[in-house]
């Protein structure tokens, strides 16, 4: 019944604001930490933004300063908050979970900055 789900996706100008949401599930304990990822068209995946079970946060460099990761309730995931957002950060967002050596996903929320 382990489950993980990414919400929010869409399309937005440059200079505009979108905030990503990751339900997770199921899980018995509480997981070691919750990530976003994503990946554009042609290009691997990369490592966007992270919050560990201390709260600890940690940020790509692209992203740093414009986009916030938090939690609401731990049992309930965590959101992504995207500032100031540019055509580079045009992708496919993914929502991961470690938790006891595993990794978890969601299915990915398409988000489309363009004029």
């Amino acid at each position: 019944q382990v489950q993980v789900v990414e919400s929010g996706g869409g399309s937005v100008q440059p200079g505009g604001s979108l905030r990503l949401s990751c339900s997770a599930s199921g899980f018995m304990f509480n997981v070691d930490s919750m990530n976003w990822y994503r990946q554009a068209p042609g290009k691997q995946r990369e490592f966007v933004a992270g919050l560990t079970s201390r709260r600890k946060t940690d940020y790509a460099d692209s992203v740093k300063g414009r986009f916030s990761i938090s939690r609401g309730d731990w049992k309930n995931g965590v959101f992504l908050q995207m500032n100031e957002m540019k055509p580079e950060d045009t992708a496919t967002y993914y929502c991961n979970v470690n938790y006891a050596g595993a990794d978890y996903w969601g299915q990915g929320t398409l988000v489309t900055v363009s004029s």
